[in-house]
């Protein structure tokens, strides 16, 4: 059971559910947190509440290629963890151009994760939106990842996927650069769907594939499986919200295991594919940051 919201009626954001058969529902509930805090107060499953809804309802009559889809939920926060693939260390040792007993390698075996803000309701997009790219960097690349959507108490009620956009030589140049590394205009999108935590079998056994094209050719492709990840979701999710207040709908960004080639990094004009089973494509064209327009708001 999948969660989306697609353009309607001067492009206000309708909530749907893809059902196993894959008809197309329109739910009720104005938002993703608007559908939480109905199940909340109905005392019940978001899967409950949207099966009961459904039961008597019609399927829209498009089909999903026929719309035109939203991030399915505008979290105030993403916040990201970052070191939990083995990959990712030797990307970030690389970067920082260290061979051993670096940050990244304390981090790795730590108890305690990377956790960082990477955008806010404001910065973030959805599918077909472009992600920006800095004009103070010279080596970018996305990083597709797992991203989990949980409550404020810290309950996993999603999944989706993420394209946590990074900027490579700013964060090797110094790791307290970081901030500036990770957020600016359109550097996150998550999207196309959100997998109800209850009806997926195991999160733990995804596989993942991001495909970079350039001129209508697939110039960079990697894949990986969710199976690879260091640290379990509840742990990343834990440290989250240890003496932290988040809100309903908090997106939270599992890490990255696809890493292009040292020699790669994104152009304007490349088109950025993202795909993990069970929950679809992630696609967005890439563009100079400086070049897109104001967002004026996530509809």
């Amino acid at each position: 059971m999948k969660i989306i919201r697609f353009k309607k009626d001067s492009s206000v954001g309708q909530l749907a559910v893809i059902t196993y058969d894959n008809g197309i529902y329109e739910l009720s509930a104005g938002s993703f947190q608007d559908l939480i805090r109905k199940a909340d107060k109905a005392d019940k499953s978001c899967s409950q509440m949207i099966e009961e809804e459904i039961i008597n309802k019609q399927p829209i009559s498009l089909g999903l290629s026929d719309l035109e889809l939203l991030a399915p939920v505008v979290s105030d926060e993403v916040w990201a963890a970052g070191v939990t693939y083995l990959k990712s260390k030797e990307a970030r040792n690389r970067e920082a151009k260290v061979q051993t007993n670096s940050f990244y390698d304390k981090v790795y075996d730590a108890k305690r994760p990377e956790i960082f803000l990477k955008s806010t309701a404001r910065r973030l997009i959805g599918p077909e939106e472009p992600v920006g790219i800095r004009s103070d960097s010279t080596w970018q690349i996305p990083e597709p990842e797992l991203a989990l959507v949980v409550k404020a108490d810290g309950e996993i009620l999603g999944y989706t996927i993420g394209n946590d956009m990074s900027s490579r030589d700013i964060e090797g140049e110094n790791p307290l650069y970081l901030p500036q590394a990770k957020m600016w205009k359109h550097s996150c999108s998550i999207g196309p769907a959100i997998v109800l935590a209850d009806t997926i079998e195991d999160p733990y056994s995804l596989e993942i594939e991001c495909r970079i094209q350039r001129d209508g050719e697939v110039i960079s492709k990697g894949s990986a499986n969710t199976s690879m990840l260091k640290r379990n979701y509840n742990e990343l999710v834990s440290y989250l919200i240890k003496d932290n207040d988040i809100v309903d709908g908090t997106t939270l960004l599992t890490g990255t295991c696809i890493i292009p080639d040292d020699s790669f990094t994104l152009q304007e004009g490349d088109v950025i594919e993202i795909e993990i089973e069970s929950i679809g494509v992630l696609r967005n064209p890439v563009k100079l940051a400086s070049n897109i327009n104001k967002k004026e708001s996530l509809t």
